[in-house]
């Protein structure tokens, strides 16, 4: 049986009052009853009701509006509880072709009250799955299993989002996949993620308004979300002060992605992202039915129910391609236009950009990358500082990387003007950042003392 812990009336009260603020207006959208902490968290597959309220319910909610909400415990890799404030959301978004949806993000902050409105950090972890149980709202939680079933990925990028936490900053992290797990669709992503951070604008007891200055990160598989949300941002959620958006290891082109995984060690990963844009581009799904021959079929059945570790191991060295009864799988009407979507560089983002990538990265193409940074350049508004780092391949330039594009979006936050026009810059490692080496030492040394219950960013 499920347990659950016994919140005091007057805290419950001080919540609530929290999630009506003074002044508002009479018909203004309210913060629903925020439900008290599970003792042990349910992945979505056996919690519906959190995950996918009524359709008519969402179709009846405004983009961003907050449906449901809940108050969380977060963990470092499910084992050691974070001495912070955390909540889940289920909010209103919209799909690729603009039909709702639930989705859900989990929001942080630290302890304590703000003398101001928090800034706020949206990072999209790369999920790399195809199921519920993998995705960030339940793998962060304590006493949640994902690490030990194979997620690994979104544990280990929580550390990221800790060092905007200790600085006293808000976090909202969605499950960009939405709720059919579509792993490598990043128009979708990119609409959930910006339709998270209305909802972590909205949501009181976050303590993060309207107004306040927002940032993006994003690798790999977090990438694609972040920079879909940097194109869509103007045409999509413009009234979101959102001041930079950093991408490492970008999946700028999946086709390109795909031909260079095909029969290499990663194309268990990459096929992974094959089985998840089919739960997004329904005329994909039907051809992958059709032409899927049937070693594709069963591997599309076995690895469905597997996060990233085990979809990345089973089977490598696959000839993705030759699975498909076709005599060019990429040149089929329903490939070209799902990869058409998923392209990145169609419209230069309306904000800075700080963008890295392995010269090395054996998953997602350099030369993509290059692609969409000249795509963008070509405007003359453009604001892109793109590194290549040149001691890393693609799981270390994240490392090496990741702290120096934190330390830019926290420039962004602050409110330092970001460089105008477009950079390129090949470091021999992205170590090699000035001010990189202190910043890893200190929130090493607080997420060390975080271990120990020390709060983290608190007033």
């Amino acid at each position: 049986m499920t347990r659950w812990c016994v919140v005091p009336i007057s805290a419950l009260t001080a919540v609530m009052a929290l999630a009506t603020p003074a002044g508002a207006e009479p018909d203004a959208p309210a913060t629903p009853a925020i439900e008290a902490v599970r003792v042990v968290p349910l992945p979505p597959e056996l919690d519906p009701g959190f995950y996918n309220p009524p359709a008519e319910v969402v179709a009846a909610t405004a983009p961003g509006a907050v449906i449901k909400a809940r108050q969380v415990n977060v963990a470092n890799f499910g084992i050691i509880p974070l001495n912070v404030d955390a909540w889940q959301v289920s909010y209103r978004s919209n799909d690729s072709r603009d039909e709702p949806i639930a989705a859900v993000a989990t929001l942080i902050k630290p302890r304590g009250t703000a003398a101001n409105p928090r800034k706020l950090l949206s990072v999209q972890i790369a999920e790399d799955s195809t199921q519920g149980y993998c995705s960030p709202s339940y793998a962060l939680q304590h006493l949640s299993v994902s690490t030990f079933v194979g997620q690994i990925v979104a544990p280990a990028e929580f550390l990221f989002a800790q060092a905007a936490l200790q600085r006293g900053e808000a976090v909202v992290i969605p499950d960009h996949q939405g709720p059919n797990s579509a792993y490598a669709a990043g128009p979708l992503g990119g609409r959930i993620t910006l339709d998270g951070i209305r909802a972590a604008t909205s949501f009181a007891p976050l303590e993060v308004g309207a107004d306040s200055p927002v940032a993006m990160y994003g690798y790999s598989g977090g990438s694609m979300p972040t920079m879909h949300a940097a194109e869509l941002h103007k045409t999509y959620a413009p009234e979101l002060n959102i001041v930079g958006a950093a991408s490492g290891g970008t999946g700028a082109d999946l086709g390109a992605a795909l031909l260079m995984a095909n029969n290499q060690a990663t194309s268990g990963l990459v096929f992974g992202a094959v089985t998840g844009l089919a739960r997004e581009y329904p005329e994909f799904d039907a051809l992958l039915d059709q032409k899927l021959n049937p070693l594709g079929q069963v591997l599309r059945a076995v690895k469905a129910p597997l996060c990233v570790q085990y979809q990345t191991a089973l089977l490598p060295f696959l000839n993705i391609t030759g699975l498909i009864n076709s005599p060019d799988p990429l040149r089929e009407p329903a490939v070209q236009a799902m990869l058409e979507d998923t392209r990145l560089g169609k419209t230069l983002p309306d904000m800075p950009l700080f963008i890295w990538h392995s010269q090395w990265d054996e998953i997602l193409p350099l030369a993509a990358a290059n692609q969409m940074v000249d795509t963008y350049c070509k405007d003359p508004a453009a604001q892109v500082t793109y590194t290549r780092d040149g001691a890393s391949e693609h799981v270390v330039a994240e490392v090496v990387g990741g702290p120096a594009a934190l330390m830019w979006l926290f420039d962004r936050l602050d409110g330092v003007a970001a460089p105008q026009g477009c950079s390129t810059t090949d470091m021999p490692t992205m170590l090699g950042t000035p001010g990189e080496l202190d910043m890893i030492a200190k929130t090493l040394g607080e997420t060390v003392a975080s271990f120990f219950g020390k709060p983290i960013g608190a007033a």
